[in-house]
């Protein structure tokens, strides 16, 4: 832990993560100047409860003087070539994350999960089945509670269960995980990285500071990416994958076998979960790793991961309305994850495509094509909504009828209006929310709001009337 009391520090971006690392530098005694580029009626609602514990803010596009700055603190949604941290680096001002931060301040030993997909329910696993194991921790990082906020409790912690993203890991320097899970690597924020190699090398710095005696949990495809780019990895090394079984814990259908010393043999029937899927399986098996690492019993451990309720917005069943099953998958913002919650939803009883995918948003940079023949396999018509819908319909209109639509409870509208019994009608965007909606949550909850619209509809007695096909394509 290093001293802040008297440091002179910028913090850059007034979000979430940096309102919390302003009040953890003013706790601890810190000189406190917080810019941000945008000027909304949050954000100088944030200034003004800052400004009145001793912050000077400045909101707006004005460059802020960092010339008698010691410390700058940035939060992960600021690109590092923004020109106020180009400059801060020009000067010679160390620049460090908000999850560097608040590690520095933390008191108990870390465990750090990355990776692309899964992320947030492999630490919500972790967590849970510490919890159970009569150990004391709690969530923090890229869930969406910044470490900096819990930082002064972690000295009642066994361990920080810390889901930790590319954009966090960017800016840590010491950061340094006891057991750093790597769950998966494929393409995302294609535009934020030059290419899929910056973005490995991105995510694999959360390996950075390990020591030998430290536990690295690796999907076996990410590490052999990983090799690939001569990564390395100092910690001792566990394996997981559901493809390849030559892993330390792999699939043999639907049971997790495992090689680990002292677990040898099937440890998980998936059966006996409410997490289902391939994807699913491994983010079972990252816990059950981590869970051995950590000496846990494997009895207690089951019976934790048994009855984990996957969290909402990830291929969360909002209702069966007249046999039609509508999905809310908004956390699905790349294509990978839109592959497996293809993958996972239920066939049709004759081998014929049975999902109506609503799909679209703010773009990342992908190549949308990789997809196309899943989607010819199971997707009935796509439904494209928000900026990069026209990019969509491009890559996919090949493989699956593709329909420009304005609004998310329009396209819920249109797909309820063409299934029929069996069907799925399904949101998985492959894009983030931000053109449209505040975040994949509040997306979420406007597709829960449209089925729940629908369903009172369809029990008053109205009969749809089927809207023309403007824009569709073969």
């Amino acid at each position: 832990m290093f001293a802040l009391n008297g440091k002179r520090v910028l913090v850059v971006g007034l979000g979430l993560s940096g309102r919390a690392a302003a009040d953890l530098l003013l706790s601890r005694g810190a000189r406190v100047r917080v810019v941000d580029g945008a000027d909304t009626e949050d954000l100088r609602q944030a200034a003004q409860a800052l400004r009145a514990r001793g912050a000077v803010v400045q909101l707006g596009e004005a460059a802020p003087d960092i010339g008698q700055c010691d410390l700058a603190v940035v939060s992960p949604g600021v690109p590092g070539g923004q020109r106020l941290l180009r400059q801060c680096v020009e000067r010679g001002l160390p620049v460090i994350g908000e999850l560097e931060l608040g590690f520095q301040q933390a008191r108990c030993l870390c465990l750090g999960i990355t990776g692309t997909n899964g992320k947030t329910t492999t630490t919500e696993l972790v967590a849970r089945v510490l919890r159970h194991c009569q150990r004391q921790t709690i969530e923090a990082g890229n869930i969406g509670r910044p470490l900096c906020a819990v930082a002064d409790q972690t000295a009642q912690l066994d361990f920080l269960t810390l889901e930790v993203s590319s954009f966090q890991l960017e800016t840590t320097h010491f950061f340094r995980p006891v057991v750093a899970v790597f769950l998966n690597l494929t393409p995302d924020h294609l535009d934020r990285y030059a290419n899929m190699d910056e973005y490995a090398r991105a995510k694999a710095r959360i390996f950075l500071n390990q020591q030998p005696f430290d536990w690295a949990v690796i999907q076996s495809e990410a590490l052999a990416r990983l090799r690939a780019l001569n990564v390395p990895i100092p910690a001792k090394i566990i394996t997981f994958s559901a493809a390849n079984r030559n892993a330390d814990l792999w699939l043999d259908r639907t049971l997790i076998i495992s090689r680990l010393e002292g677990w040898s043999g099937p440890v998980l029937d998936m059966r006996q979960c409410r997490l289902q899927g391939p994807h699913n399986a491994e983010n079972l098996m990252a816990t059950l790793a981590v869970s051995r690492v950590l000496r846990l019993p494997l009895n207690e451990v089951a019976d934790s991961l048994h009855s984990y309720q996957p969290a909402p917005h990830r291929c969360e069943t909002v209702d069966i309305i007249n046999g039609v099953r509508y999905v809310n998958d908004s956390k699905a913002t790349n294509v990978d994850a839109v592959a497996k919650a293809i993958q996972a939803m239920p066939p049709a009883a004759v081998n014929e495509p049975n999902i109506w995918l609503i799909a679209g948003g703010k773009d990342k940079g992908f190549d949308y094509h990789e997809i196309g023949p899943l989607l010819a396999q199971r997707v009935k018509g796509a439904f494209l909504i928000g900026e990069t819908r026209h990019k969509i319909q491009a890559a996919w209109s090949l493989f699956t009828s593709c329909q420009l639509v304005e609004t998310l409870p329009d396209a819920v509208q249109i797909a309820a209006n063409q299934s029929v019994s069996g069907d799925v009608v399904l949101l998985s965007p492959a894009c983030s929310s931000f053109d449209q909606f505040q975040n994949y949550q509040h997306r979420g909850e406007v597709f829960r709001q449209a089925v729940a619209k629908l369903k009172n509809t369809t029990n008053s007695g109205c009969i749809f009337n089927r809207p023309q096909h403007n824009g569709a394509t073969k």
